[in-house]
This record gives C-alpha cells, sequence and structure tokens, in this order.
C-alpha cells in the first residue's frame, strides 16, 4: 500500500511541476505579446517587466505572498503560516509536498502582475513598477486567493467556484490593470485634442501572435494542471473544453470584426483566443464542450465592445489587457454559475440552466464583484502610495525617445552592423 501511495504522490508531483513549468513558459508568450503590440522603442522595456514579474514575484511570494494565500486562516480573510515557506502548514493536505504546491501558485502569481504591466505598457517609471509588482505579489493577489482558494476563505466557504482563476487571477489582473492604466494616463500622442483615438501601430504581429500560442500552450497547463493530480478523470475534459473556448473566441472575432470593420482585424484575433481562453478558466472543469464554445465565443465579441468602450472613454490599454482579462474574466465566472452541470461541482449543485437556481449564480456574483473591487480599489490606493516615493511616470522626453533608450539604454533592435569601436567612441568625447 506504501508503494502504491509513493507512486501516486510520484506521478502528482512530476505532473504539477510539469504544469507549472508551462504555466512559468507563459511569460515568454506575455513578452512575445506584448513587445509586438507595443511600438519598436519599447521592446526592452517589455521584456524588462517580465523579469521583474518573474524574479521579484518569485522572491515576494515565497518570503510572505505564500503565507497570506495559503497559511493558517483568520476569519476567512488571510492566512498567519507559510512565512519563508515555514511554520505550520498542515492543514494543507495534499498529495504532493508544500514545496511543489508553491511553485505551482508562484507560477499564478506572475502570471497576475503579468496582466498589469500591458496596461501601463510604454509609460510607467520602471522603479514604480517595481514597487507595485511587490503590492500585487505580497498583498493584493494573495489576499484575494485566501478567500477562494484557502481551506476556510470566506467566499470559498459560501460556495464560491472559480477553478483555475476567472475571477482570482485574471478579473483581479484585469480591474488592477484598469485602474493603473486610469491613473497613470494615456501615452502622449494617443488621443487627439477632440478626444478621438490614433491608431498606435503594433511593432511586430507576427511576434505578438507566437506570444498568443505560447500563451494558448501554456494554458493547457493552467488549466488541466489545477487538477494536482495525474490520475485526475477530468483533465481531458479540461483540456477539451480549454480548446474550444479559445477556438471560439478566435473565430467568433474573426467573423465578428470582418463585419464590423469589414476586415478580419489581427490584434483583435489574437486577443479574442485570449479572451476564449481566460473565459473558460473558472469552469473548464464543470461546463460542457457546447457551453465552453459558447462563453468563447461571448467573450470574443464582449471583448471587442470594450476595447472601444476604453477608447471613447480615453483610457489608454495598449495591450487590451482589461478587456481580455478583466471582461472575459467577469463573463467566464458568471458562466460558472449558468452553465455548470449537475453535481460536476460537487453532490447538489448545478448552474441556473440546469436546474440550479440562483444559488451558484449569487455566490458567482457576489464573489466576482468583491474581487473586481478589492483589485481596482487597493491598486489605486497603491499607485497613489507609490506616487509619493517615485514618479509613476517617466519624463516627456523619456517617453518621446522611448523606454529602451530613455531608461534601459538599450534599443531592442541594433541600426549598425558589426561592433563599436571602443578606442575611437572615447577619443570621440
Amino acid at each position: 500500500m506504501d508503494a502504491i501511495q509513493q507512486l501516486s504522490s510520484g506521478l502528482d508531483t512530476i505532473w504539477v511541476v510539469l504544469t507549472a513549468a508551462m504555466i512559468l513558459l507563459m511569460e515568454g508568450g506575455f513578452a512575445l505579446l506584448e513587445a509586438g503590440f507595443v511600438r519598436q522603442k519599447n521592446a526592452v522595456s517589455i521584456i524588462m517587466k517580465v523579469f521583474v514579474d518573474i524574479s521579484f514575484g518569485a522572491l515576494i511570494f515565497y518570503l510572505f505572498g505564500f503565507a497570506l494565500m495559503y497559511g493558517k486562516d483568520v476569519s476567512g480573510l488571510f492566512g498567519t503560516t507559510g512565512f519563508f515557506m515555514g511554520g505550520d502548514l498542515t492543514h494543507i493536505v495534499l498529495n504532493i509536498s508544500h514545496e511543489t504546491y508553491w511553485l505551482f501558485q508562484c507560477a499564478f502569481v506572475i502570471a497576475v502582475i503579468s496582466i498589469v504591466s500591458g496596461a501601463v505598457a510604454e509609460r510607467i517609471n520602471f522603479r514604480a513598477y517595481i514597487l507595485y509588482t511587490i503590492a500585487m505579489t505580497g498583498l493584493i493577489y494573495p489576499i484575494a486567493g485566501h478567500w477562494v482558494w484557502a481551506v476556510n476563505g470566506w467566499l470559498g466557504k459560501l460556495g464560491m467556484v472559480d477553478f483555475a482563476g476567472s475571477a482570482v487571477i485574471h478579473a483581479l489582473g484585469g480591474f488592477s490593470a484598469l485602474a493603473a492604466a486610469m491613473i497613470i494616463g494615456p501615452r502622449i500622442g494617443k488621443f487627439s485634442a477632440n478626444g478621438t483615438a490614433n491608431i498606435v501601430p503594433p511593432s511586430n504581429l507576427p511576434l505578438a501572435s507566437v506570444g498568443a500560442f505560447i500563451l494558448w500552450f501554456g494554458w493547457f497547463g493552467f488549466n488541466s494542471g489545477s487538477t494536482l493530480s495525474a490520475t485526475n478523470t477530468s483533465i481531458g475534459h479540461i483540456a477539451v473544453t480549454t480548446m474550444l473556448a479559445a477556438a471560439a473566441g478566435s473565430a467568433t472575432c474573426i467573423l465578428f470584426t470582418m463585419m464590423r470593420y469589414r476586415k478580419a482585424d489581427p490584434p483583435m484575433v489574437i486577443n479574442g483566443a485570449l479572451a476564449g481562453l481566460v473565459g473558460i478558466t473558472a469552469g473548464c472543469a464543470f461546463v460542457s464542450d457546447a457551453a465552453a464554445i459558447l462563453i468563447g465565443a461571448i467573450c470574443g465579441i464582449a471583448m471587442v465592445y470594450a476595447t472601444e468602450i476604453l477608447e471613447a472613454r480615453r483610457i489608454d490599454d495598449p495591450v487590451g489587457a482589461f478587456p481580455v482579462h478583466g471582461i472575459s474574466g467577469s463573463i467566464g465566472t458568471l458562466a460558472v454559475g449558468f452553465f455548470a452541470q449537475p453535481d460536476a461541482i460537487r453532490e447538489g449543485t448545478a448552474g441556473l440552466f440546469y436546474g440550479g437556481g440562483f444559488s451558484l449564480l449569487g455566490v458567482q456574483a457576489l464573489g466576482l464583484v468583491t474581487i473586481c473591487i478589492w483589485g481596482f480599489v487597493i491598486t489605486w490606493g497603491c499607485m497613489k502610495l507609490i506616487q509619493l516615493i517615485v514618479p509613476l511616470r517617466v519624463s516627456r522626453d523619456e517617453e518621446l525617445v522611448g523606454l529602451d533608450v530613455g531608461i534601459h539604454g538599450v534599443p531592442a533592435y541594433s541600426q549598425e552592423d558589426g561592433f563599436l569601436d571602443l578606442e575611437q567612441l572615447k577619443k570621440g568625447q
């Protein structure tokens, strides 16, 4: 019996580590997607922010973020053990070690901050971004995650369902991104004096599309890995609903933009696939294949409208972080309350369309509103506090010349061939 248990634990450990690695690979997807969407002069800035996400995010989550999220509960609000991965964590009962569980959750927290990164691209001060990364990975996300996913989190005890994070990761990240974009303001030249939006051409759409494909690939780890078990029989179904929702989001955006703009809009199509992925994340284990297609399609169309609304309100979101994550994450969270199949979550529960009444839908709505308000308000407060320490935004000259040269001192793409002669450069001085 011990040998069987050992084998089971070993398989689950391999599964969780591999899927965590898939999620971490998504940072490469974020880097390519955002670098392709922004202007060439800001590509290095995107890469540097992704390195901040991974390095600072992992360290802060290890030091105290994991403790606040999964430590011993206080009134359903936050944890108090697990700092430096020490202390009493016996309440976390899994078939994998606590270290393995930390690695998987660390991959999630890094994804959250990367959502905000895109919304403030091309104009945020690098030092301010580091401080906000610490706030998000050490406080904002862990507290919200505790409410839903911890053993005695108050939203989880009410019955809120968010299998892989449409609310806790994507809606939270999306509304945090919205707050950050509103505070920091639009890029220079994005809007005309009369309020009309000017087109800022992406620097490299093939690069952005490769980033989207990497994110699509990583999402199978995101969703299927959330089973935390290599032998869970729902892994195949989770993968199928993930695939179908993404395909529906992309296909819907192709057709919808052809009708609306007379041409299939490449950035919208890229974000349409991501919107479908975000939307299915909460219910991927609990809804049917047909529901997954419908959820993906709704998220794709909603993302297009949300992008237009932001521009009409003169809110500059260079990569569509809020439409993709904030809006689609909200739709996906509520969709569980409509489409959850009978007994798929737990015995006696079902969505509204399967005879479950409004009970689950009401809890989903309560949890969603709470998490979105938390992300928006605390991000707003953190940004205001950071502004007292360092400037939130780069100078006008730095923004105009580009953050790559203005902040990091190196362009993404060299215009010269060969090597630089250092001696000649010194003589020129």
